[in-house]
């Protein structure tokens, strides 16, 4: 296929620039199954950046269950791990998802192999201050593991925050935005 073509050709060229492509994928295997094939052919790294919608808009409007997010989020996350993959776990909309939630999905993903936690303002409304406190929340999941995890802060700035927030997500902890 065409696109698979294109995609691999630019990992590829990541590879020879030394530069580690990462994937959005939603959190089934299905999805991470051609990056897994393309991480084969290349014979390098693609990081698998697994997401999963986490807010209780999210769990409405796709008549998602807690228990069923969490088999799915762990089955994905056990398979890029598999298949030799680095992960990063993602919760889309994480500023507006129930902590009880977010314990969850990280636990489950941390157990599962994840390497990194990513969290993100899908919407853009997080002020510093909740930043801080998110930040030093998901750290506490990772803590309470014993995981050492990377986390990444994936930020909007619908509201003008974006730049403000970005960096106190840095010295809140984060290590990648």
């Amino acid at each position: 296929d065409r696109a698979r073509d294109h995609i691999t050709r630019l990992a590829e060229a990541m590879r020879d620039l030394r530069i580690t492509p990462n994937v959005a994928c939603r959190t089934m295997i299905t999805d991470i199954e051609p990056a897994a094939e393309i991480q084969q052919k290349i014979g390098a790294p693609v990081e698998v950046c697994a997401f999963i919608g986490s807010s209780p808009i999210r769990f409405y409007t796709e008549n998602w269950e807690l228990d069923r997010m969490v088999e799915l989020s762990a089955e994905a996350v056990s398979f890029a791990v598999k298949e030799d993959m680095p992960v990063m776990f993602v919760t889309e909309d994480t500023t507006r998802a129930h902590p009880d939630t977010l314990r969850a999905l990280y636990g489950a993903a941390i157990d599962a192999g994840a390497k990194r936690l990513c969290v993100c303002d899908t919407c853009g409304h997080v002020t510093p201050t909740g930043v801080r406190r998110l930040i030093a929340f998901v750290k506490s999941i990772a803590e309470e593991k014993g995981a050492d995890v990377g986390i990444d802060w994936h930020g909007h700035r619908d509201r003008g925050l974006g730049l403000i927030n970005a960096l106190v997500a840095i010295e809140a902890g984060a290590t990648r935005i």
